[in-house]
């Protein structure tokens, strides 16, 4: 830990640096300490490009833990520059690469400034936050909607109530919308979820990131009324006791985390 702070690495904490160039960082100090392996370690390496690169993934994944990004990143530096030598070695035309930005790009948008993935619900999650739909009928809004496999399967298992998603990445958006068309009870948005009030809905699913978490709580606590419920999929609420936690039967194991506003929890 020290060791890798004396050749000139950022500290710990990667809350408040802009996320590609935390991955830059990583990624480059990966070469570099790849580099070093070389050098004073198996000078034979890069006769294997592949054990090579796999070399430099680790190294990457070392470094971003030690930057404190996020860990469903790490295996991302894991593979990515194992997965390029892979793809070279396969010699697919140069319009491929462009394409395969393109097509990244519209399934995950921004993801390096919303800090947010794309998660996709299980028909187990789906079934038990479906359970925590109030008895009368009511408005619901999904953060970050995704393909919209949640709030379909909640608009059909509960037609008296209204549901609203809201998605930024382009390709699940159009594929939310477009499966949502003929149900009158469900409602796809395009947009930041950030700039939609949270006013009005009596339960809020959010499927985010532990980076997210912070900011949603102050905005649940200044927006949701009293009766409201935040059910968080997977990440708590940082320092805050959850009203409740849902065991999901799944192969993750997936918890679900049950807020009231703190404004409102005891009224």
């Amino acid at each position: 830990m020290e060791s890798i702070g004396r050749i000139g690495m950022p500290p710990a904490g990667g809350a408040g640096r802009n996320p590609m160039l935390s991955a830059l960082i990583a990624q480059v100090f990966g070469v570099l300490l790849a580099g070093l392996i070389v050098v004073f370690l198996v000078p034979q390496l890069p006769r294997q490009p592949l054990a090579l690169a796999a070399v430099q993934g680790a190294c990457a994944v070392l470094v971003s833990w030690r930057l404190g990004e996020p860990a469903w990143r790490l295996p991302i530096h894991a593979v990515f520059i194992p997965a390029a030598v892979l793809v070279n070695g396969l010699e697919l035309p140069v319009w491929l690469w462009p394409l395969g930005f393109i097509l990244l790009l519209l399934v995950f948008w921004r993801t390096d400034r919303s800090q947010v993935p794309l998660f996709l619900s299980n028909r187990k999650c789906r079934d038990s936050v479906t359970e925590l739909l109030p008895a009368r009928p009511c408005r619901v809004l999904d953060l970050g909607c995704g393909d919209g496999a949640l709030l379909r399967h909640m608009a059909r298992a509960r037609p008296d109530c209204r549901f609203v998603g809201i998605e930024h990445a382009p390709l699940p958006w159009c594929w939310a919308w477009l499966s949502a068309r003929g149900r009158g009870n469900l409602e796809i948005r395009f947009g930041n979820f950030w700039n939609h009030s949270l006013e009005g809905y009596a339960l809020v699913h959010a499927f985010l990131s532990p980076a997210a978490m912070p900011r949603l709580a102050v905005k649940v606590d200044n927006e949701m009324t009293a009766g409201a419920r935040l059910v968080s999929n997977s990440f708590p609420v940082p320092d805050r006791q959850p009203e409740a936690v849902v065991d999901v039967a799944d192969r993750r194991h997936t918890r679900l985390h049950v807020y009231a506003p703190r404004a409102t929890q005891w009224q």
